[in-house]
C-alpha cells in the first residue's frame, strides 16, 4: 500500500503550473482532467470553470502574444462549460514575465518612503533579478520565494499622491508578483521547455547559464528541467517533453544523475523522429516523482516505429494496457547507475547490465581523443588526388619529421562511411609549418583548437562520429592527423589489434547502443565501454584481427582511390587467363573466397568476445554478407535490396570501368604497366622528365601528353585504338 505521497484534501488545493506555457496546449488539456475531478467530487458544474481558473492552473511565459493566446484558450474552455462565465470577470493565472529595471537610487527613495525595514537584502536582490526577464524567463530563481505577505503589505500602501514613488511602486509589485509565480508551490509541473544549444544562445544568456546552471548549461531544455523541477512542493510530480539526447550522451550526465537520484522516472515514452509532423529532433515524454528511487517505472520504446501521431498514440495505449508487448519495459531508476555515465538504458537485459559490472573502462587502456577542427574545411582540406602528390607527407612519426619534410599536405582522418578494419583514407589537410595557416585562422576562435596535438601522426584506431549503420573502426597508420568526425584511440602497440577487434565486434556494437542509442558515437561513449578478460583473449583476437586488416588493406589498395594503389588486380599475373572474360571470372572467384574468409574471421572474432562476456544467450556471432566491408563484395558495395544477378552485373560493369580508367591513366602517363603505382609523383613533372626516368615504358604516353577528344562522344576511334593497344600490352 502506498504511504509516501502528497495528500490533497480537495480539488481546489491542486496547483498545476506550466512554466513555459506557450499558447496553453498543456493547460487546456489539464483543464479537462480537473473538470472531471471536480465532477467526481460532486461540485456544482456551474462553479467548476471558475474554481479551475482561480485555484488550479498557472502559466508562465516570456512572449506576450503567446501568453495572451494561453489566457484566451483557457477562457474559451471555461466558456464552453459555463455559458455565463464571461459575466464572472475571472482571468486565468497567466504571468507574462516582463523586464523590471530600477534606476540608480530609485529603490532607495522608494524604501525610504514605504519603510526600509521591510526590505531585507535578499528581497532587494529579488527585485533586481528581473532586469533580463525576457531573456532568462522561468529559469530565474528569486532569492526570496515567500513573497505573499510582502505583496499584501505593499498593496495596502497608499502612494497615489507621489508620482515617481507610484511608478516605482508598480514595478516593485510587478517584480514580486513574478517572483511569486516562480516560487516552489506547485503540486504538478508540466512543460515542453525550449530547446537551444549553447552555440545558438546570445552571449548574455550563455554566460548567465554557466553561472547559474553550470552542469546543465549545454542546452536550454536541460537547465529548464533542472529549474522547473524546483517549482514543486515536496513529493510533487513533474512531467516533461524534451529531446531524448539527455538519456545517453555525456554532456547531459549531470541531468541524468539529478533525475535518477532525486527523483524516480515513473513513466517514459520515447518517440521516433516521425512521431510528430515537422519534428526536427527526436523527443521523449516522461514523468517524475520525487524521493522514490525504489519505484518501478514504465517505459514505452517507439523509436523504430513508422507512422504519424495516430499510430504513436495507438502503440502507446497498447503498451499501457499490455505488459507483454515488445516495446513495453519496466526498470528502476536506481539500476541505471550500474553503467558508467548512468544512461537511461531501460531496454537492457540484466545479463547485459552485468557486462558493465567489475569491468575496466576503455579509456583506461586506449585514450580516445577528438582531433583537429580546422573551422574551415573548404579552405584547409582536400581530397588527396586534388593536390600535388609530391607535396603530401606520408609516414611522418611526429611533428618534427613533418616540419623537416617541408610538405604542405598530410593525411587527415575524417571518419567516412561504414567500413571496418582499414580504409576511408581520402583526405589531406594543410599542416604546412606545423599548421601555421590554420592557427592564424583560429585566432580569436575556440581556444581549445587544435585538440590533442601530442597525438598527431601516431598510429591508432579511428571511427566515424556519425553512422546510419553499425559502428565501424579502422586501423589508422602512422603519419596522419585526425579530426572530430574521425576521432582516434591510442592503445599500446601490442594491444592495438585486440582493441580494434573489440570495437568491431557485435558485442561492442550492442554495448555502444546501450551507452548511446543515437547515430553519433562520441569519444565519451567509447571511454565508458567495459573491458574484461584481456589476458585470456588477447592472443586469438590479435591473430584474427591481423588477418582481417591485411584482407581489408589489400582490398582498399586495389582501387585508384587509395594513395597506395599499385596496379589493378585484373592485370595481376595471379589471375591471368587467355581471355579477359576468363581472367575476370578467376578474379571474381578469388574475391568471393576473400569475402567468405573475412566473414569467417569476423564471426570468430565475435565468438571470442561473446563467450568472454558470457552473452551467448544475448548475442549471435553471425555477420551478414552486406556487413563484410570489402569493396570487391557486391553485397556491401551495392546493398542487399538487389538480386544476385543484379549485384554481379554491377560488379562486372564497375570492374571494366576501373580497367578503362586505369588505361586512360596509362595513356596520360599517370601509370605505367611496367611500374607499380603513380608515375608522375609530382604533378609538376613534365612528360620529358617522365620519359627520362622510364626510358622504355611498356605502354608509353603521347609525347605531348594530350589525347584528342571530340565533343559529345569521348570514345573516339583514336581512343578505341589506344585502348586496344593497351589491352594487347596489358594481357600479352
Amino acid at each position: 500500500a502506498e504511504t509516501d505521497f502528497l495528500r490533497i484534501a480537495k480539488p481546489e488545493e491542486i496547483k498545476i503550473c506550466d512554466p513555459a506555457c506557450g499558447s496553453g496546449h498543456m493547460l487546456t488539456y489539464a483543464f479537462d482532467l480537473l473538470y472531471a475531478i471536480y465532477e467526481e467530487e460532486g461540485v456544482d458544474p456551474a462553479e467548476i470553470p471558475e474554481k479551475i481558473l482561480t485555484h488550479n492552473l498557472y502559466g508562465i511565459e516570456i512572449d506576450e502574444r503567446a501568453g495572451e493566446l494561453a489566457a484566451f484558450a483557457l477562457t474559451m474552455k471555461a466558456r464552453a462549460k459555463q455559458r455565463r462565465f464571461f459575466n464572472k470577470g475571472v482571468k486565468p493565472n497567466i504571468c507574462v514575465l516582463e523586464n523590471v529595471h530600477f534606476d540608480e537610487g530609485e529603490l532607495k527613495n522608494y524604501m525610504n518612503f514605504v519603510g526600509r525595514d521591510l526590505f531585507t537584502a535578499p528581497l532587494q536582490t529579488t527585485l533586481r533579478q528581473f532586469e533580463e526577464a525576457d531573456n532568462f524567463g522561468s529559469l530565474i530563481r528569486p532569492d526570496v520565494t515567500d513573497v505573499d505577505g510582502m505583496l499584501r503589505i505593499l498593496e495596502s500602501k497608499n502612494v497615489s499622491g507621489q508620482l515617481f514613488i507610484s511608478m516605482t511602486h508598480q514595478k516593485v509589485l510587478q517584480a514580486l508578483q513574478q517572483a511569486d509565480y516562480l516560487s516552489p508551490k506547485y503540486h504538478v509541473v508540466i512543460a515542453n521547455p525550449p530547446y537551444m544549444g549553447r552555440s545558438n544562445m546570445n552571449p548574455t544568456l550563455s554566460n548567465w547559464l554557466r553561472s547559474n546552471f553550470e552542469a546543465f548549461s549545454s542546452d536550454l531544455f536541460s537547465a529548464s528541467v533542472k529549474r522547473f523541477s524546483e517549482l514543486l512542493v515536496s513529493s510533487g510530480c513533474v512531467g516533461f517533453m524534451t529531446p531524448n539526447v539527455w538519456m545517453s550522451i555525456s554532456t547531459h550526465e549531470a541531468l541524468r544523475l539529478l533525475l535518477t537520484e532525486r527523483y524516480s522516472i515513473s513513466n517514459l515514452v520515447e518517440l521516433p523522429l516521425s512521431g510528430f509532423k515537422g519534428a526536427t529532433v527526436q523527443i521523449c515524454a516522461f514523468t517524475l516523482e520525487s524521493g522514490r528511487r525504489d519505484l518501478v517505472g514504465n517505459y514505452i520504446r517507439l523509436v523504430d516505429f513508422k507512422g504519424g501521431d495516430e499510430e504513436m498514440a495507438f502503440f502507446t495505449r497498447q503498451a499501457a494496457e499490455d505488459r507483454s508487448v515488445g516495446w513495453r519495459f519496466e526498470a528502476k531508476s536506481s539500476q541505471f547507475a550500474k553503467i558508467s555515465g548512468s544512461p537511461i538504458s531501460y531496454f537492457v537485459t540484466e545479463r547485459m547490465m552485468d557486462a558493465f559490472s567489475g569491468a575496466d573502462l576503455f579509456e583506461e587502456h586506449a585514450t580516445p581523443r577528438q582531433g583537429l577542427g580546422t573551422t574551415n574545411n573548404g579552405r584547409f582540406v582536400r581530397s588527396w588526388a586534388e593536390v600535388s602528390f609530391g607535396k603530401v607527407g606520408f609516414g611522418c612519426a611526429n611533428k618534427f619529421q613533418a616540419l623537416a619534410s617541408e610538405k604542405k599536405w598530410f593525411p587527415y582522418s575524417k571518419g567516412g562511411g561504414f567500413r571496418r578494419w582499414f580504409g576511408n583514407d581520402f583526405d589531406v589537410v594543410n599542416w604546412e609549418r606545423d599548421g601555421a595557416e590554420i592557427r592564424a585562422n583560429l585566432i580569436g576562435k575556440n581556444p581549445n583548437i587544435p585538440r590533442s596535438e601530442s597525438h598527431y601522426f601516431k598510429e591508432g584506431i579511428t571511427w566515424g562520429l556519425i553512422t546510419s549503420a553499425n559502428f565501424s573502426a579502422r586501423l589508422s597508420p602512422q603519419g596522419g592527423i585526425f579530426d572530430v568526425g574521425g576521432s582516434k584511440a591510442f592503445p599500446q602497440a601490442e594491444d592495438r589489434p585486440y582493441f580494434l577487434g573489440y570495437l568491431n565486434s557485435s558485442l561492442s556494437s550492442k554495448l555502444l547502443k546501450v551507452l548511446n542509442p543515437t547515430l553519433n558515437f562520441q569519444v565519451g561513449d567509447l571511454k565508458r565501454l567495459p573491458i574484461k578478460g584481456i589476458s585470456e583473449t588477447r592472443r586469438p583476437v590479435t591473430s584474427t584481427v591481423n588477418q582481417l586488416v591485411i584482407l581489408s588493406k589489400t582490398d582498399w589498395d586495389s582501387y585508384e582511390t587509395s594513395w597506395d594503389f599499385t596496379c589493378l588486380p585484373l592485370l595481376s599475373l595471379d589471375y591471368r587467363q587467355p581471355t579477359l572474360k576468363a581472367t575476370y571470372q578467376k578474379l571474381r572467384a578469388h574475391w568471393r573466397e576473400m569475402t567468405l574468409e573475412m566473414q569467417r574471421l569476423e564471426e570468430e572474432n565475435n565468438r571470442i568476445f561473446i563467450e568472454a562476456y558470457g552473452l551467448q544467450d544475448e548475442l549471435k556471432p553471425e555477420v551478414p554478407l552486406n556487413e563484410i566491408t570489402l569493396t570487391c563484395n557486391p553485397h556491401y558495395r551495392y546493398g542487399n535490396d538487389k538480386s544476385d544477378e543484379e549485384l554481379e552485373a554491377l560488379l562486372l560493369a564497375d570492374t571494366i570501368r576501373e580497367l578503362v580508367s586505369y588505361a586512360v591513366g596509362c595513356m596520360f602517363g599517370r601509370y605505367a604497366l611496367n611500374k607499380p603505382g603513380l608515375i608522375l609523383a609530382n604533378q609538376g613533372e613534365t612528360i620529358e622528365d617522365y620519359l627520362k626516368r622510364i626510358p622504355e615504358p611498356s605502354f608509353p604516353a603521347d609525347e605531348d601528353n594530350v589525347i584528342p577528344m571530340l565533343d559529345g562522344d569521348w570514345f573516339t576511334d583514336d581512343i578505341a585504338e589506344r585502348f586496344r593497344k593497351f589491352l594487347r600490352v596489358a594481357f600479352g
